[in-house]
């Protein structure tokens, strides 16, 4: 007798060792339509089963080895970091000093020319 009830206990435990399948089963369609909820018609609707279940359902299905295919997909992480406004400011005065010291001599022969078509002018009016 007490080994039929010790059997007939274990069955019925394991049959109800996976609950989650018959959650799975019930909620699948709000699953499927996001974590937090979805816009229908222009208004924002709530799931119908709510955050703390969801997680805890998620969990089960995972503990057993399960796959949860309802999370949403991440985006990579930025590897690249922000910095500083200073920083990059000053990154940009740097490329702009040495694009300018490149035409350095171009810019010192113009300015020996304007300084002498200036004097030859002053030398010409006062001749004049």
């Amino acid at each position: 007798m007490a080994g039929k009830a010790a059997k007939s206990a274990v069955k019925a435990i394991g049959e109800y060792q996976y609950p989650w399948r018959e959650k799975l089963v019930k909620y699948k369609d709000e699953l499927s339509k996001g974590v937090w909820g979805y816009w229908h018609l222009g208004a924002w609707k709530p799931l119908g089963i709510s955050a703390r279940q969801r997680a805890r359902l998620r969990k089960e299905v995972l503990l057993a080895g399960e796959d949860w295919p309802y999370d949403p997909e991440r985006k990579e992480m930025r590897t690249k970091r922000k910095g500083h406004k200073v920083d990059k400011i000053a990154a940009e005065k740097r490329e702009n000093t040495a694009r300018l010291m490149e035409k350095m001599p171009e810019m010192l022969l113009a300015y020996k020319k304007r300084r002498w078509e200036k004097k030859m002018k002053e030398d010409d009016k006062d001749k004049t």
